[in-house]
């Protein structure tokens, strides 16, 4: 791609947040947007405030600017979205901070000058502005996390799975972690597997690279690495039909291999909380 181009992104935070990507990198993100060299021109990002709970409660106000701030300080743009109540009939209270609206108006009214947008969300919402930024000529990109529309996946021109990009999402258990060297923890999917001889290959994402459409790794200019698994690593969930599925998200242990200079992996299981169907 051009090394000119001119990029833009829009981060529905909300949709995110409630979706897998809690505590998403916004510098990391920015990193994987600019992999092309281009500019970056427009970086939104749409992020909820309660003002009724900040009225309330100091300590949620407080980490609340504290955030805001941060991501700031990272180049990007906050759109705050003030969270609206609704009470219904049986006096159920219920919030909303929807930032759909405004970011597909966004994302329209700054396209003219874009060549790229990437859109982070899942929500199947912006299928008619994805149509319509394409039809503009712009070439449109999807990173999502869990429960991401399969219409709008389809529909981009690219779609990537925010758990699989590197320290996108920090590790919990896993505070010093060095993705993709030996002895860390990384995510990726199943390249191929025999269930017959119980054992298989898998593929994760070595280092964000404008080349992550070379997926095989033993092809020149791959960022990928491929790693040795054996059954007797695969945790009780990881069943052969979800290491025969390729959007099961796996998370796994990487070590040096004894016998050639490739990997082997450790303690394989689905990525928490992911079940294998929503991206």
């Amino acid at each position: 791609m051009h090394q000119d181009i001119k990029i833009g992104v829009f981060v529905d935070a909300e949709n995110v947040r409630y979706n897998g990507g809690y505590q998403l990198r916004y510098d990391i993100l920015r990193m994987f947007a600019a992999r092309y060299g281009g500019s970056l021109l427009r970086l939104n990002t749409y992020i909820a405030f309660d003002q009724e709970r900040a009225k309330e409660d100091p300590e949620y106000r407080r980490r609340a600017m504290t955030y805001q701030q941060m991501v700031r300080e990272f180049g990007w743009k906050v759109i705050v979205k003030n969270v609206r109540r609704y009470t219904d009939d049986e006096g159920n209270v219920t919030t909303k901070a929807n930032a759909d609206l405004d970011m597909a108006v966004d994302a329209m009214l700054q396209s003219d000058k874009l060549d790229l947008l990437l859109l982070v969300t899942g929500d199947g919402d912006f299928l008619q502005v994805v149509t319509a930024l394409q039809d503009r000529g712009c070439r449109v990109e999807l990173l999502g996390f869990r429960n991401v529309s399969q219409e709008l996946r389809r529909l981009v021109d690219d779609y990537y799975s925010g758990f699989l990009i590197p320290d996108l999402l920090p590790i919990s258990y896993e505070p010093r972690n060095e993705w993709g060297e030996p002895g860390s923890c990384v995510r990726g999917v199943c390249a191929k597997w025999f269930p017959e001889k119980g054992y298989g290959f898998l593929r994760f994402l070595k280092r964000i690279d404008p080349n992550m459409w070379i997926i095989d790794p033993r092809q020149d200019g791959s960022p990928y690495e491929s790693v040795f698994c054996h059954a007797n690593e695969l945790a009780d969930e990881v069943t052969d039909d979800v290491m025969s599925n390729r959007d099961s998200i796996l998370e796994f242990y990487i070590q040096k291999s004894d016998k050639d200079e490739g990997y082997v992996a450790n303690n394989v299981r689905l990525v928490p909380s992911y079940g294998g169907s929503g991206l």
